[in-house]
Parts: structure tokens; sequence; C-alpha cells
């Protein structure tokens, strides 16, 4: 080993026994469903719920993984906007409607909502949303 390759190895230790840097697992990418349920509870439950065919002031969300935007049997209080988006709602489009709404569909009746900026906090929200999901795999993005 170098003294360069030595002197590198030492500051890469260093620096992960500081915290400044944390390790990327491959496991961390799909999402912790119960961390996303207390996400969920704590962002999003105002409006909406898991529960099949129980709309509040914002539709159902179980099952949401895989549908078409604006299609919620039952549930009446669509934009026109979110009716008419096309949007499915796959694991890509949801990371991004849950960071910014408005950035996927405009004018949707999501208001005062602004969105989640952390990218972990939504891939929990989505793994949750997955898990309350039956046949989820049909939401992968492809």
């Amino acid at each position: 080993m170098t003294r360069s390759t030595r002197f590198l190895s030492f500051l890469a230790s260093l620096l992960l026994a500081s915290g400044a840097v944390t390790p990327v697992l491959a496991q961390d990418s799909g999402g912790d469903p119960k961390a996303g349920q207390l996400a969920f509870n704590n962002n999003c439950r105002t409006c909406h719920v898991t529960k099949e065919g129980d709309h509040r002031l914002g539709p159902s969300l179980h099952n949401i993984v895989g549908s078409k935007a604006g299609t919620r049997e039952g549930y009446a209080n669509y934009s026109g906007a979110m009716k008419s988006s096309g949007v499915v709602w796959n694991e890509k489009n949801l990371d991004r409607f849950i960071e910014n709404p408005e950035s996927v569909v405009r004018n949707n009746n999501m208001k005062p909502y602004k969105g989640i900026p952390d990218p972990k906090v939504r891939q929990n929200i989505i793994a949750y949303l997955k898990s309350q999901s039956p046949g989820s795999s049909k939401g992968d993005e492809s």
C-alpha cells in the first residue's frame, strides 16, 4: 500500500467514524414500511387513510400503487386536473408527487400540502403504501 493510499484509507475511516459520511446500503433503497407508516401518519393522515373505501378530505390510498390518478371509486372531490392527468401511481410518480404535488399534477386539490423534501421519508411512505397495495409489483417502475 502506498503512502497516499494509506492516507486516503485513514481519511475515509475518520470520516465514517465521525458520522460525516455514512455508507449507503443496497437494502436501504427500498424504504421501511414501519417507518413509512409513522411518516404517513405524521404527514398524510390529516386527509388520507389506507383503509379501503374510507374517504376523508382526500381519497383512501388503499391499493394506490399501480392505480390511475383521479379514479378512486366513491371519492367525488378530485380536481379536474387530477381526473384528466393520466398519471399512474408507480413508485417514481408517487415519489415526485409526495415531494412536490404541483410538479406532477398542476392545480391539484392538495393545498396547503407543500411536499416532503427528504427522499428517505418519501421512500418509507412509498414502502408503506406498497404494503397497503396488494399486488403492488404492478407499481414498480418499468
